[in-house]
């Protein structure tokens, strides 16, 4: 197992101060039980056994050809050649299974985990030992012992020495399950884990976002992930302790004007009769700002609402190291009447002490976490993202987070924060975590570095009462898991109409939509919602729209509002009324638009490479070479910006995934392209802002100037003045400074 993994704590958005811990990431013991025999014959309390004998069956019926054919085809919408008859079959021959050792956290399909094994397997066995890890104080104190796990896909039941001990529904968010009484119940200085995983190939209201349900992976389809695939840990916990987001902690940070910090802290274990108090401290660039006054818990409630004023005076400032600043005092970018502002410029946090006292004036329990101040606002209506008062321009590259041996489990924590330095290196301001919940170690990094992040839930393709079931539940539990994070700029549900195959006539579906905006918007109302991301918009705060035509077309398209408002893929923008039972939808005039998904450039293979172009993967349009790619690049983004109405985009891809070669990175991330010249490309469309913010005409020349400059030595920035876009240049060898009130690149 990689050395990172085994120093890094999963959690380090919320770590405790006397953190004791252990990772489980490691060999594990490993069986596919395909005829579901386990639990009947007791694996669960007996252990595993060295081998399960699998008999010759049917088992039943293939998932209808027609039905997944159908919604492959309707997806790839004449993009690529599709594989004809490329189902998943779900007969079995006779064979016996083995016993065999996986390295969890990597799923049996990846070769990382060292099985490597590609056939459907819908049932998955998981066992290991672990050791008690309480210490005599702790057991004194009655500590409680924790599992937890980052994500198992898709249903889960855990037993520790044959007693149940929870379970989890949803592949793609975090669980934890409570082991204190199971272990107490044997005095022994070993336990034995087991773990059994269902995960269907077939059933499409599971989300599964872009796992594929066929036999071989096309389209925009990769190689499914069935298991264990985030971090599984062990840990310590008091008793009554503080609770993280999922449990109902909320750092409110975007009350900028004031500065307070508006926290909401929960705990778990509470006592009935006990009483309990919080406090929250925080610094900033280790200058302490303020310390709460103790609030006590209500009698009714495990939850308490602090608020914290993050503003630094003079005199605190005048304590902060100049090495330590991020931007300068008198930036009004970085800098609000004292108090520090996050940006992807600036990604100023403050660090956060949560203290949990008991009615003793005890400590119990004390937390580290960072908050990011920053306000957003997507309703000024001239069609301006602002973030903290100042119109953004996100350049966002669409990430799904795939490795070539690891699947969607990244080879090493590091490789979560290469990923984003990869994308700052090309420009990219952000990103659009695409049909994937992301391991939380990549949104901490997110906060650190300076990124924007769309979350996104994973999808299903069909729609039914168990799919509004699970989703419901899935996507509530993804956006608390990441509601404190300041990077995470917007929540995106649903993408192209997946799962809502009817959205044209079904109220039902439409409705499902407008309960997950309103749900999403209860939890959240300081970000924007994009229901249904591309297309068939039901209710949203965002206009968002895909499209992958070569740049002449797109160019036609974004110049004017009504183009871009068109139909998309062959579908409507905004859904329609039906007549006497649904008013349906429309853009908001001044709504903030932004191209959510366009590019997806392969580079054509070499003639001499002797294989068919789709066995070397694919794009929706194809470059001759780098040179061509990043012509089109150039060519494409104009496209977006240069008629004014987009106030960001999202360009596919960051990274080649299996067939799908049309990343600015390989799959082993190296680059395809000059990082340095498509930085200048983003930074050159970045200049754009919506139509109200700027001069629409001048943006074209703009971008010339920016990307090729007739003195490139004399040109330092640009400003807005008075509704103008001016160059501002600096004399013939001179220093070249920025002005004061805009931020240094």
């Amino acid at each position: 197992m990689d050395e990172d993994y085994e120093a890094t704590y999963p959690r380090p958005d919320f770590q405790r101060t006397a953190l004791h811990w252990n990772h489980l990431n490691s060999e594990w013991d490993f069986l596919f039980d395909d005829e579901d025999v386990g639990l009947l014959s007791g694996w669960h309390q007996n252990g595993l056994p060295s081998e399960v004998i699998v008999h010759n069956t049917s088992g039943g019926e293939n998932v209808p050809g027609s039905e997944s054919e159908s919604i492959t085809a309707k997806i790839a919408a004449n993009t690529q050649n599709l594989i004809q008859d490329n189902l998943v079959q779900r007969t079995r021959k006779a064979t016996t299974h083995k016993k065999q050792k996986i390295k969890v956290p990597y799923v049996f399909q990846a070769p990382a985990s060292g099985i490597n094994e590609r056939d459907v397997h819908e049932v998955l066995w998981y066992e290991t030992i672990i050791g008690d890890l309480r210490n005599n104080e702790e057991l004194k104190k009655g500590y409680r012992y924790m599992l937890r796990f980052g994500a198992v896909d898709y249903e889960a039941k855990v037993w520790v020495n044959g007693q149940h001990v929870g379970g989890h529904r949803g592949g793609h968010v975090p669980f934890d399950v409570d082991i204190t009484d199971a272990v107490d119940a044997k005095q022994s200085l070993n336990h034995r884990v087991t773990i059994r995983v269902y995960d269907s190939a077939y059933d499409l209201t599971q989300p599964r976002g872009k796992q594929y349900w066929g036999a071989k992976p096309e389209s925009i389809f990769y190689t499914p992930s069935g298991g264990i695939w985030q971090n599984v840990w062990a840990e310590v916990v008091p008793s009554t302790r503080l609770a993280n987001s999922g449990y109902g902690t909320v750092l409110r940070s975007n009350d900028i004007e004031i500065g307070d910090l508006h926290a909401t802290i929960a705990i778990l274990g509470r006592r009935a009769g006990h009483k309990y108090s919080i406090e929250i401290e925080g610094h900033y660039a280790g200058v302490l700002v303020k310390t709460s006054e103790k609030k006590h818990f209500p009698k009714a409630t495990d939850n308490v609402s602090v608020d914290l004023n993050l503003r630094l005076s003079p005199e605190q400032l005048s304590k902060v190291s100049v090495s330590a600043l991020l931007s300068p005092l008198d930036n009004d970018r970085g800098w609000k009447n004292g108090l520090a502002l996050w940006s992807p410029d600036y990604p100023q946090l403050y660090d956060l002490s949560l203290r949990l006292y008991d009615a003793t004036d005890a400590l119990i329990d004390e937390v580290k976490t960072t908050t990011g101040m920053r306000s957003l606002d997507w309703t000024s209506g001239n069609g301006a993202f602002k973030l903290n008062g100042y119109p953004l321009f996100q350049a966002l590259c669409l990430d799904q987070g795939y490795w070539p041996n690891t699947f969607m489990t990244p080879p090493n924590p590091s490789a979560l924060k290469a990923d984003i330095e990869m994308a700052k290196k090309m420009g990219f301001n952000g990103c659009r975590k695409h049909q994937k919940v992301e391991d939380p170690i990549f949104l901490y990094w997110a906060d650190h570095l300076g990124y924007l992040v769309w979350g996104e839930m994973a999808n299903a393709y069909s729609f039914s009462s168990e799919y509004v079931d699970r989703f419901n539940q899935e996507w509530v539990e993804a956006m608390k898991r990441d509601i404190n994070h300041p990077c995470v700029v917007a929540w995106t549900p649903a993408n192209e109409s997946w799962g809502y195959t009817d959205l044209k006539s079904s109220v039902e579906q439409r409705n499902h939509i407008r309960a997950l905006y309103y749900m999403t918007k209860t939890l959240d109302p300081t970000r924007p919602v994009n229901d249904n991301c591309g297309w068939e918009h039901v209710q949203t705060d965002l206009t968002t729209f895909h499209d992958y035509a070569d740049s002449l077309e797109l160019s036609s398209t974004c110049a004017t509002l009504d183009g871009i408002l068109g139909p998309k893929a062959g579908r409507p923008m905004f859904v329609e009324p039906i007549a006497g039972h649904d008013t349906g939808s429309s853009h908001v005039p001044g709504a903030v638009v932004i191209c959510t998904e366009f590019g997806g450039v392969n580079i054509a293979p070499a003639s001499d490479s002797g294989t068919k172009d789709e066995e070397e993967g694919w794009g929706y349009t194809t470059a001759a070479d780098s040179a061509d790619l990043l012509s089109r690049v150039e060519k494409l983004v104009g496209a977006v910006v240069d008629g004014g109405h987009c106030s960001g985009f999202v360009w596919t891809q960051l990274t080649d995934i299996e067939q799908e070669t049309n990343g600015l990175y390989s799959f082993d991330r190296k680059e395809k392209l000059d990082a340095k010249k498509v930085k200048n490309i983003i930074n050159a469309a970045s200049a754009s802002l919506p139509p109200e913010e700027q001069q629409i005409s001048a943006l074209p020349q703009l971008r010339r100037n920016l990307l090729h400059p007739i003195q490139p030595t004399h040109y330092v920035s640009t400003r807005l003045k008075n509704s103008e876009i001016l160059l501002i240049e600096a004399p013939n060898n001179t220093h070249k400074t920025q002005p004061n009130n805009l931020p240094p690149k």
